[in-house]
């Protein structure tokens, strides 16, 4: 089972809808959803950003950052639809996984015991803990 993240805390995965590996993508179709893994170009999504309904961008370790940098070029890009971290994103992440693009983070059974939803909540108010803005400040 997964859990998702979101600034208002823990959710059942209600998505239902699956996910296309980006490996797998067809030439002419592009489907709803998603799943880039994380040593993926973004840009390789460019003229079809408009059709997708939900990326998956995966962390494959928590000390691999990649994730983050591929959400945030998909959001200059133009991505305006549902962007969900997955894998190895930890609470101390969760800012950076949401000034970073991410709307949401998914999350096995195991981590979410280990790092309950108190602590992520804690981060979920990432906006007013964003270093570069109390530097500004």
């Amino acid at each position: 089972m997964s859990v998702i993240v979101t600034d208002q805390g823990f959710a059942p995965d209600t998505w239902d809808r699956g996910f296309t590996a980006l490996a797998d993508l067809p030439a002419n179709d592009t489907p709803c959803c998603i799943d880039v893994p994380s040593d993926a170009d973004p840009s390789l999504l460019s003229n079809r950003l408009s059709e997708i309904d939900m990326i998956r961008v995966d962390f494959p370790s928590s000390a691999d950052g990649r994730g983050f940098t591929i959400a945030r070029r998909l959001r200059l890009m133009g991505f305006t639809g549902r962007l969900r971290a997955r894998g190895h994103v930890i609470a101390d992440q969760y800012a950076m996984a949401r000034r970073s693009g991410f709307d949401e983070v998914e999350i096995d059974d195991a981590l979410a015991t280990r790092q309950p939803e108190d602590q992520w909540l804690f981060r979920a108010n990432w906006k007013a803990h964003d270093y570069q803005a109390r530097l500004r400040g």
